[in-house]
């Protein structure tokens, strides 16, 4: 592995280069990383202390909160705080911020399948809801997906690690992330890439069509239910498609495409990175 590069440091050229406009960047997302916070750690403790919200579906919305607070802190503060200052990163920080924002992004996509797997239970089998979704299921489910967010995050990491980085260090990017990071490396990276983008088209795509059908089948099922009975689950499976919808899309067009970078990657990241977290809360609770 090609662990002692000449590049011993990153630049961040950040969303902009403007004097102003940073200031403008500085501030909106100051606000946007406060209300993520607020938001999500008041659903945790919320849950946390509540005893009437113990079902799983609140079990699980906890981890996701969890989640998108760790995933968003991954990338925010050093963003925000660069806005203001000069944009380096360390080679060993770069690495860190690209294994931790793709373990919770990955985290995030296994509890949304999870959430799923929790309404076509308590939709199509209520009878066997109890038996099937207990604590101890719900715990042994949790624990399979932060395993595989590491095996995920591990084997990017490992494939990025086996590339040598000896001259340009500047990153189109306001932090590190892979397609960036590639065009950086200084030999050919085309079957890197295609094992990148094959790991990320397993968790992205495949996840989305799965949660998309699993969807259609609890809604398909609803025909069987009271007019009452069909109001309030459309209302639950309607925000879950939002938030689905919200952060798929941009990840499926950065990750699942070939070693290509397009000027709007940087404003779509801003969807997964600050938009779907600060989001859920409000999705969620006005179900």
């Amino acid at each position: 592995m090609h662990l002692n590069n000449n590049v011993t440091e990153f630049i961040l050229l950040g969303l902009t280069q403007d004097p102003v406009k940073r200031k403008i960047v500085f501030a909106t997302f100051f606000l946007f990383y406060l209300g993520m916070l607020f938001g999500n750690l008041l659903i945790t403790v919320t849950i946390k202390t509540s005893r009437a919200l113990g079902s799983p579906m609140y079990f699980f919305l906890f981890h996701l909160s969890l989640s998108d607070t760790c995933m968003s802190t991954s990338i925010a503060p050093r963003m925000i705080v660069d806005a203001l200052s000069k944009n380096t990163i360390s080679f060993t920080e770069c690495m860190i911020q690209l294994f931790s924002s793709h373990f919770f992004g990955c985290q995030e996509i296994f509890i949304l399948i999870l959430m799923a797997v929790d309404r076509y239970v308590a939709i199509c089998k209520p009878l066997h809801y109890m038996t099937m979704m207990s604590r101890r299921v719900c715990s042994m489910l949790v624990s399979v997906a932060w395993m595989g967010s590491c095996v995920h995050s591990s084997a990017q990491i490992f494939l990025v690690l086996s590339l040598p980085f000896c001259g340009p260090n500047k990153i189109d990017h306001y932090f590190c992330d892979l397609q960036p990071l590639l065009k950086l490396a200084c030999s050919d990276t085309y079957v890197i890439n295609l094992l990148l983008v094959s790991n990320s088209v397993a968790i992205c795509t495949v996840s989305f069509v799965m949660l998309m059908f699993s969807y259609v089948v609890i809604l398909h099922s609803l025909r069987n239910h009271s007019a009452d009975g069909r109001r309030k689950v459309l209302s639950t499976c309607i925000s879950h498609i939002i938030v689905v919808i919200l952060f798929f899309g941009p990840c499926i067009f950065i990750y699942t495409r070939p070693a290509t970078t397009f000027p709007m990657d940087k404003m779509i990241a801003v969807f997964y990175a600050f938009g779907t977290p600060l989001l859920n809360p409000l999705i969620y609770t006005l179900e």
